[in-house]
């Protein structure tokens, strides 16, 4: 048909996942459409949610080697430790890198990311933008794919990459069930100004009703300290909070803080969103991969879920990349075994740690909080076990793809 589109790959989903993986196909030659109903003025718009990303300095070589290293450089506020804590209670434990192995990740604004890489996929002719755009039909043959837009255009290709996030209709369209389960929780994010600076620390108080963080974010124009709030609570208690003002929301954060950085106030609205577990039982499909939340949506107690994606990212571009190189076409079944057999074992295994982490600091009572404070004491004092949680922070961990090496594919 004179009015369909063709290019190596569909990605349908415009969110961090699916830019940074048409920037990843496109920094290697390979042609995608890129599909999303969010119209780019509301997505992009300027103003400060709270929510930021802790970016780990693995996912940093991925975004630098497909084409953001120069716009990103001093953008994030570097995270040099992390220090863990049960209730403020004594036996803390921390993570302070050796000198000369670099820092843990960094903590960077979600709305400057996404900005980032829209600039970046607009600017790259390998790329083929169709936003806002709604979906009407979705075709996937042995052949290949063929998407239809609500305007009449018809797009093709030969692999179907889905980036939908977790309520992805495309994923339960093609039977991939899901094993899921909900916290009962709801996250709480914003940010907020500091009397005292964070040193570039990353702190997690673990509450028996949910897991406390404060991330260090770069200080405002004016000098001011800031720290992004990530806080755990009860989803029965959320509409209570939901009721406060600035002041009292602020009064609240600083008991949960402990004094830790002084006085504070508001820096962001509070945001709310649901905790849930959710992985999908397999990740591939006839010409079809899910990346990101559409393949796993985790708790957001350790900072993992954007890296994860990002991990996807660098995987799914290795072997479409490698693919291609010995005559395969993108969506050829062989180049999807080998995606969903790289990537399965370290979705569950980072997934499944997330929720035990999670639930093992949510048992209540002075017993379990003393234990765990003993388990917090003797990794403080094993440097091989504390060198092992510092990879897997850095993403440093398994079998890396070459582009969270810093390579090109």
């Amino acid at each position: 048909m004179s009015n369909t589109q063709i290019a190596d790959i569909i990605i349908i989903g415009g969110g961090l996942n699916g830019f940074a993986q048409a920037l990843a196909f496109a920094a290697h030659g390979v042609t995608c459409h890129v599909i999303d109903r969010a119209d780019p003025k509301t997505m992009l718009a300027p103003d400060f949610d709270g929510r930021v990303s802790a970016i780990s300095s693995s996912s940093m070589k991925l975004l630098s080697t497909v084409g953001l290293g120069g716009a990103l450089e001093g953008k994030g506020c570097p995270i040099e430790q992390i220090w863990v804590s049960d209730q403020l209670k004594p036996g803390a434990l921390d993570f302070v890198p050796e000198q000369g192995d670099g820092y843990l990740g960094e903590m960077i604004e979600n709305r400057l990311i996404r900005q980032l890489l829209f600039d970046a996929v607009k600017a790259r002719p390998e790329i083929h933008l169709h936003m806002p755009a709604e979906i009407t039909a979705t075709e996937v043959s042995d052949g290949g794919v063929r998407v239809t837009l609500a305007n009449g255009t018809q797009l093709s290709a030969s692999l179907l990459v889905v980036a939908e996030g977790r309520r992805s209709a495309t994923r339960d369209g093609a039977g991939i069930k899901l094993t899921e389960w909900d916290y009962a929780h709801q996250a709480m994010v914003t940010a907020i100004i500091h009397e005292r600076p964070h040193n570039n620390i990353a702190y997690e108080i673990f509450y028996p009703t949910g897991p406390f963080a404060i991330l260090p974010m770069l200080d405002d124009e004016a000098g001011q300290h800031r720290s992004a709030i990530v806080w755990s609570v009860p989803r029965k208690d959320a509409p209570v909070y939901g009721k406060l003002g600035p002041r009292a929301m602020a009064h609240e954060i600083s008991k949960a803080m402990g004094g830790l950085l002084g006085d504070i106030r508001m820096n962001a609205p509070v945001s709310g969103y649901p905790l849930s577990f959710q992985h999908a039982n397999r990740i591939t499909d006839t010409r079809l991969a899910l990346i990101g939340d559409s393949a796993h949506g985790m708790h957001p107690i350790a900072g993992q879920g954007l890296n994860l994606g990002l991990r996807d990212v660098a995987a799914l571009a290795q072997v479409v990349v490698e693919g291609m190189r010995l005559g395969l076409d993108p969506g050829d079944a062989q180049i999807l075994d080998r995606y969903a057999r790289w990537r399965s074992l370290d979705i569950q295994s980072v997934m499944m740690a997330t929720d035990t982490l999670n639930k093992l600091f949510g048992v209540p009572g002075k017993t379990a909080s003393a234990a765990r404070r003993l388990g917090l004491a003797a990794v403080q004092r094993m440097k091989p076990l504390k060198d092992f949680f510092m990879a897997e922070a850095r993403g440093e961990s398994g079998d890396l793809p070459k582009l969270l090496q810093g390579m090109p594919v």
